[in-house]
C-alpha cells in the first residue's frame, strides 16, 4: 500500500521554511547549469547559421580555416566554372572570393582596442549569401574604399556608424551600409572590397583564402568536391558552409561547456549538501512519524517512496525557479573571442525548451541523490523503539 502523495506534499508546505532553504540551493545551481548552456548553444548557432547547406566553402587542402588558407586567382575562375554552380539571371556564377584580415578599433564598452574580423568580398558576396540583407545604406562599390558594418559591430566598435569615416591600415574608409546577417556570425564583421582590403594589407591581388558558392542544388555537392578534387589544377578542400562553421565554433562551446558543467556541478554539490541537511532535519524531527505510517501497515518500501517523492517534488520546485529565473537572459547579448579567428563575436544566449528540460533533469537528479539517503534511513528506523518515544 502506498502513502498517499497528498501527505507529502502538505508536509512540504508544513516545512515552508526549511524547503525553501532546499529550492533556493537548487533553483541557483540549475540557473547556472541553463545559463552556460545556453551561453554554448548560442555561440554554436551564431556560427552555424553563418552558413547555408546550399553554399560550399573553398580552401586550400590541408587548412583548418579561412585564416591559414590561399587560394589563386586562376584556381577561383576554376571553381567558378564548375557545372554545379548557381548561376544569375544574366549567366554569371555566384561566386565570392575573399580575403579575411584582423582589425584593431575601440571597444565602446571597455574603450580599449579589441579584434574585429575584417572580410574582403565580392561585389557578389549578397547573391551567393541570400539571407543576408542590408538594414541600412547600402552595399559597398567594388574598387572603393568603402564598408559594410554588422549590426553587432557597429554597437561594439566606435566610429563605424553610417556614414563614419574610420581609418585602419593606413588608408580612411566610409561606411556606406550596416549589415542583418539574421544574428550570424557575419553581424560581428566588417566587410570591404576584397581587391582594396588586399592593397590595404600589401597582399597580392590575385590571392584570396576562400571561394564561396552557391550550388544549382544542395544535393550536387559531392558532385562538385569530386569534380574539384579531380582537377590536376587545383589543390582545394571543399566543405558545406553550414559544416564548416559547426566545425569552427567546437573549440570555444566545448571549453565554454566544460567550465559550466564543473561550475554547475560545484554548485549542484553544495545544493546537494543542503537539500541532505534539509531531509535529514526533517526525517529527525519526524521519526515518531515514520514509525506511525509504518505501524499503521505501510511497508518500509513504501515509506522509501514517499520520501523520495518528497525530495523530488523540492528538486522540481527548485529546477521551475531555476528556469524562470534564467529565462529572462534569452536574447541577450554578449561576445567572446572566436580563438579560430582571433576576433571578437558577438552572440545571444538562447534559452531553448530543450535546455529547461535538462535543468529540470539537473534538478531532479540533485533531489534522487539528496533524498535517497534520508529516505532509506527512514524505512530502517525500527517501528518499537520510534513509537516509545510518543
Amino acid at each position: 500500500m502506498a502513502v498517499p502523495l497528498i501527505y507529502n506534499l502538505r508536509s512540504i508546505g508544513v516545512r515552508w521554511a526549511s524547503t525553501s532553504v532546499a529550492v533556493l540551493g537548487i533553483g541557483g545551481a540549475v540557473a547556472v547549469f541553463v545559463a552556460v548552456l545556453s551561453l554554448a548553444h548560442g555561440f554554436e548557432a551564431t556560427l552555424v547559421e553563418s552558413g547555408s547547406p546550399r553554399n560550399a566553402l573553398i580552401r586550400r587542402a590541408g587548412s583548418s580555416s579561412e585564416m591559414e588558407s590561399v587560394v589563386l586567382l586562376d584556381q577561383a575562375r576554376v571553381v567558378a566554372d564548375a557545372p554545379q554552380v548557381a548561376r544569375d539571371r544574366r549567366g554569371r556564377p555566384l561566386v565570392s572570393m575573399e580575403v579575411v584580415a584582423i582589425g584593431a578599433f575601440r571597444h565602446r564598452a571597455s574603450r580599449s582596442e579589441a579584434l574585429a574580423q575584417v572580410r574582403g568580398v565580392s561585389e557578389d558576396a549578397l547573391a551567393v549569401r541570400d539571407n543576408l540583407r542590408m538594414a541600412q545604406g547600402r552595399f559597398l562599390t567594388p574598387g572603393l574604399s568603402e564598408l559594410v558594418v554588422g549590426k553587432n559591430a557597429e554597437q561594439m566598435y566606435e566610429g563605424f556608424s553610417l556614414g563614419d569615416t574610420p581609418a585602419f591600415g593606413g588608408r580612411t574608409w566610409k561606411v556606406v551600409g550596416i549589415l542583418d546577417a539574421g544574428n550570424s556570425a557575419f553581424d560581428s564583421e566588417v566587410w570591404a572590397d576584397a581587391r582594396i582590403l588586399n592593397q590595404t594589407f600589401k597582399r597580392p591581388e590575385h590571392i584570396f583564402q576562400s571561394v564561396t558558392v552557391r550550388l544549382s542544388d544542395p544535393a550536387d555537392l559531392p558532385a562538385f568536391e569530386k569534380a574539384l578534387k579531380a582537377d590536376p589544377r587545383l589543390t582545394v578542400q571543399v566543405d558545406r558552409e553550414d559544416l564548416y562553421y559547426a566545425k569552427q565554433s567546437r573549440v570555444v562551446s566545448t571549453m565554454i561547456r566544460v567550465l559550466g558543467y564543473l561550475v554547475a556541478v560545484v554548485m549542484g554539490v553544495g545544493a546537494l549538501f543542503a537539500a541532505l541537511n534539509t531531509l535529514y532535519s526533517a526525517l529527525a524531527a519526524r521519526v515518531r512519524e515514520m514509525a506511525t505510517l509504518r505501524a499503521i501497515g505501510f511497508s518500509p518500501r513504501a515509506v522509501v517512496l514517499s520520501w523520495l517523492f518528497e525530495a523530488l517534488s523540492i528538486a522540481l520546485l527548485g529546477g521551475l525557479l531555476g528556469d524562470l529565473l534564467v529565462i529572462p537572459l534569452n536574447g541577450v547579448t554578449t561576445s567572446t573571442i572566436n580563438w579560430q579567428t582571433f576576433s571578437q563575436l558577438a552572440f545571444a544566449f538562447r534559452v531553448t525548451p530543450a535546455l529547461l528540460l535538462q535543468g529540470l533533469g539537473f534538478a531532479l537528479l540533485m533531489g534522487f541523490l539528496g533524498g535517497l539517503p534520508p529516505a532509506l534511513r527512514a524505512a530502517r528506523i525500527p517501528v518499537a523503539a520510534a513509537l516509545r518515544e510518543l
